[in-house]
């Protein structure tokens, strides 16, 4: 006995001294991903983590900024609704099966804002869908190559909370805009006229909603939303049980409300339904096209997508689901892949944003399953309705959709609250400054390494007396 212990010593020591993540990334080839990786398995990825309501009202949890946008570019600029439904549908489900968490599925939202706000110069679909392009050919690139990974590893925390920060603040005061003006979502922008207490989307409506979200999931913290555990562990004896709390799917049924709500205040919607889906073509992109759009609408979107919808993803996905590997390389090539097939037929150009992610995971997605969920319900009606769907959306209520937003965005920028010194919030809160006064999460992101550069800097004395 004692001569296998003695042998079995020394492999034990090996063993408790490998690190559970090799540290040696650059002997290997940036291109390994390619061979090495294996289809997850659907029972894996898409095991309910919490409970089935909790699921579900996960899956509605981004929908507050996808369905304004996706509005705005198919009543301004002639996008074919029911086909981005049929393709943002299968990115979902492919997503939930490959990351095993409920990756969001959102608009790139610099080239929505071009294609909607510069009205005298509004893009066309070919224009829009050769930005689409060009932004996931350099995602792809870059994911590919190892590059991606490579940025995402040396880029500071503080640097990337403070991109967190900006774009949770950004939605919060976009939602607040929603919930307390008219929205003119044609041109994606508030008027000056508040919105009225009364009516089928006044102020009442928004702020029961947001009391309903607030009372039935709280803080949004695991201990409001899931109760699982306590469930399973019983009471010790000569306890009570503790009573059952129920969990609601609150964004599932406020969203539902809302759709429900589209029918009463316009009900000629039922003569203009059509039903059936959209005419899928590829769409014919011109020179002209390719030009235009990448200059005005690619490259600002590309810093972007890649600080908010890869880095900050990644960054907010490890915090979330520190169990799960997600790799800035499998994101920026989900993104590139996603683009490189459904923009040549007219889908939206997509990402995956930090803000959906939180969204998701605030009103209670843990796994694949909320995002297939999703998916299932943009199919049926991507298939049912093709692009008279759009008559439907036309009357959502809007204060609705910000208070969706309004939690999406709290959600994102309270993950910023990990800062554990003066130093890392100094450069957090300049760098989302910068942000936000600026309306650029590359500006911001340039200005916070520059900053903390500087401090490292200092710490090596450089400006410190002789």
């Amino acid at each position: 006995m004692d001569e296998e212990e003695t042998r079995a010593a020394p492999d034990e020591a090996a063993a408790s001294q490998q690190p559970l993540i090799a540290h040696h990334h650059h002997r290997r080839s940036p291109w390994r991903w390619c061979w090495r990786w294996r289809l997850p398995s659907p029972s894996a990825s898409f095991r309910l983590r919490t409970s089935l309501l909790s699921e579900l009202g996960g899956s509605v949890g981004d929908l507050g900024t996808y369905i304004p946008i996706v509005l705005a570019l198919t009543l301004v600029n002639g996008l074919d609704l029911g086909t981005t439904l049929i393709f943002t549908a299968l990115y979902n489900a492919l997503t939930g099966l490959l990351f095993a968490v409920p990756m969001p599925v959102q608009p790139m939202k610099s080239i929505a804002a071009v294609a909607i706000s510069e009205s005298d110069r509004r893009l066309t679909v070919p224009q829009i869908m050769a930005a689409g392009i060009s932004t996931a050919s350099v995602l792809l690139l870059l994911g590919a190559t190892g590059l991606m990974s490579f940025f995402y590893r040396f880029i500071p925390l503080p640097v990337v909370r403070g991109v967190q920060l900006s774009q949770g603040l950004s939605f919060a005061f976009t939602a607040v805009k929603y919930v307390r003006y008219h929205q003119n979502l044609s041109s994606g922008k508030s008027t000056a006229t508040p919105r009225p207490w009364l009516g089928l989307d006044g102020l009442v409506l928004a702020l029961s909603a947001l009391l309903f979200i607030v009372l039935s999931t709280g803080s949004g913290d695991d201990n409001d939303n899931d109760n699982s555990t306590e469930q399973l562990i019983p009471p010790p004896p000569g306890r009570r049980r503790r009573r059952r709390r129920i969990v609601l799917p609150a964004a599932l049924l406020v969203f539902l409300l809302g759709f429900v709500l589209c029918f009463v205040r316009d009900p000629s919607i039922f003569k203009d339904l059509k039903f059936g889906p959209s005419k899928i073509g590829i769409v014919k992109i011109t020179w002209e096209d390719w030009k235009t759009g990448f200059v005005r609408a690619a490259i600002p979107q590309i810093p972007l997508s890649v600080l908010n919808s890869v880095i900050a993803v990644c960054k907010l996905s490890a915090d979330l689901f520190p169990e799960k590997d997600v790799s800035a390389t499998a994101v920026s090539v989900s993104v590139g892949l996603m683009n490189l097939a459904g923009c040549w037929f007219g889908a939206m150009p997509v990402c995956h944003g930090a803000g959906g992610l939180a969204g998701q995971y605030r009103f209670g997605g843990r796994s694949g399953a909320s995002v297939l969920f999703l998916a299932a319900g943009k199919l049926a009606l991507g298939l049912l309705f093709g692009n008279s769907f759009v008559r439907i959306l036309g009357q959502f209520p809007v204060g609705i959709l910000g208070v969706l937003l309004l939690f999406s965005g709290i959600e994102l920028a309270m993950a910023s609250r990990d800062m554990g010194s003066k130093e890392e919030s100094f450069v957090m809160l300049a760098s989302a400054a910068v942000s936000l006064t600026g309306s650029s999460a590359a500006l911001g992101f340039g200005c916070g390494l520059v900053l903390f550069l500087l401090l490292r800097l200092r710490e090596l004395d450089f400006f410190g007396s002789a």
